[in-house]
């Protein structure tokens, strides 16, 4: 095979892989589900991994979060068995993924169903922007950041 079509085809694996990693991100988020273990949510963070929301509303909710072992205790503690969903499911949309060499950026619109302990539902609408990077051959989340756009309230 020639160099051009090898590099073709390790930015198609690349941006296959970064799919899997944010379906399975978003699946462990999911709610309800299995109980989610810390663990299986580090796995996909690299060592040095930052977790951030941005913009005024979405930073002073989320804040920022470093290390891999700090962001997935973070994430994880909105999941069972905390009670503080009932229902969460993330759809994602407008994906754009950009691979270059062991690194790539992504950037889609999740909307975000969520239904809270005490009944209230929500609809948010969020613009993630993500650095992946190709770890001894496993793709991993480098920079996730969250920035909502918009939330409404649903009625029963």
């Amino acid at each position: 095979m020639n160099e051009a079509l090898l590099q073709r085809l390790a930015t198609l694996e690349g941006e296959s892989e970064v799919r899997r990693l944010m379906a399975r991100y978003m699946d462990l988020c999911d709610v309800p589900r299995a109980v989610t273990h810390v663990s299986d949510l580090a796995r996909l963070f690299t060592e040095e991994a930052i977790w951030e929301g941005i913009g005024s509303q979405t930073a002073q909710t989320f804040g920022q979060h470093r290390g891999r072992e700090a962001v997935a205790a973070f994430v994880g503690g909105y999941l069972p068995p905390s009670d503080h969903f009932r229902l969460n499911l993330h759809y994602l949309t407008s994906e754009s993924i950009s691979v270059e060499g062991s690194t790539a950026q992504g950037q889609w619109i999740m909307q975000q169903i969520s239904t809270y302990d005490d009944g209230r539902s929500e609809l948010f609408g969020t613009r993630l922007n993500i650095d992946f990077r190709c770890v001894d051959g496993t793709w991993l989340i480098a920079h996730f950041r969250t920035q909502r756009l918009f939330n409404s309230e649903l009625s029963a």
